[in-house]
């Protein structure tokens, strides 16, 4: 049995344990990332251009259940099986994710994975920008991988849907942490990024997903992190569902989580993008609530 990853690994690691001296065999390294349509790049072509040496196209953008309802929802087991079946990856292997994303896109792969059972899996902190500052090598081109049969993965666990949220709601229980800018979270006129107006789901306390993050693109200790939170007024002992535009921000808040020791946080998955569009839900603008939640 392969020795279980820890959840987050540095850079200098990473080198170790890519090391001809090391052969680390039953290590796999998938770029995660995906951008924005405004940040204007297309992953695929910038992993062929310069990638870790053996890193796989993981193709986030595209891992995603297109039957939902849900916009970009996750990927149901099946699809997530035959896609990690596709790269030649087998249930024995170990998995270490990294992007090159504004929106830090490594931990929405890593809840993928988690959700449905993949559970040995790390996130490179500091990602390809950090490998590259270290001066590590960088390979260029594709490599193609014999597919292998695909696993048998669970149905993914800690996903909320809209149903579950509204039925929350001023409950004095359930608490929902949106990991947007606080300007989109709490403005008026329309979202920049995904269309609809700005706003939030009533209640919802505000944590932006970049506050979890030092200034070399390195999460923060857990110290910090444990402070970043209790600042957002966020109560780690009571039901939590992270929310963001369209559900990738938000598993940085909840990899940010995980890091503490804090692993019931869910997911809504399609977070104010189907919120915002939805005629039965109620929204929020402007500043924040005085009443907890």
């Amino acid at each position: 049995m392969a020795h279980l990853l820890p959840s987050i690994v540095t850079t200098d690691w990473l080198h170790d344990h890519l090391n001809a001296a090391t052969n680390d065999r039953n290590l796999i390294v998938l770029d995660a990332s995906y951008h924005l349509p405004a940040a204007a790049r297309d992953a695929r072509v910038e992993f062929a251009e310069g990638h870790i040496p053996g890193a796989r196209f993981l193709d986030l953008a595209s891992l995603t259940d297109a039957s939902s309802p849900v916009p970009a929802a996750i990927p149901n087991a099946a699809q997530l099986a035959q896609r990690l079946a596709r790269l030649g990856i087998t249930p024995g292997d170990r998995i270490v994710l990294y992007d090159d994303s504004a929106v830090k896109t490594a931990a929405r792969a890593w809840f993928v994975m988690t959700a449905h059972g993949v559970t040995n899996v790390a996130i490179l902190d500091g990602g390809l920008a950090l490998w590259r500052e270290r001066g590590r090598a960088i390979e260029t081109g594709a490599l193609d991988y014999a597919p292998v049969e695909p696993a048998t993965l669970r149905d993914a666990m800690r996903v909320a849907c809209k149903e579950d949220v509204l039925a929350g709601l001023g409950n004095g229980v359930d608490q929902l942490i949106d990991a947007r800018a606080a300007a989109r979270v709490f403005g008026r006129g329309i979202d920049p990024v995904h269309g609809g107006q700005n706003g939030r789901i009533p209640g919802a306390l505000n944590l932006p997903y970049d506050a979890v993050f030092a200034s070399d693109g390195r999460y923060k200790s857990a110290k910090q992190l444990c402070a970043a939170f209790a600042a957002a007024k966020l109560d780690l002992t009571r039901p939590i569902t992270a929310s963001c535009g369209s559900g990738i921000t938000a598993c940085v808040l909840l990899f940010a989580l995980h890091l503490i020791g804090c692993d019931h946080a869910r997911l809504y998955d399609g977070s104010w993008q189907e919120w915002e569009a939805a005629p039965d839900t109620p929204k929020a603008q402007g500043p924040q609530e005085t009443t907890p939640q």
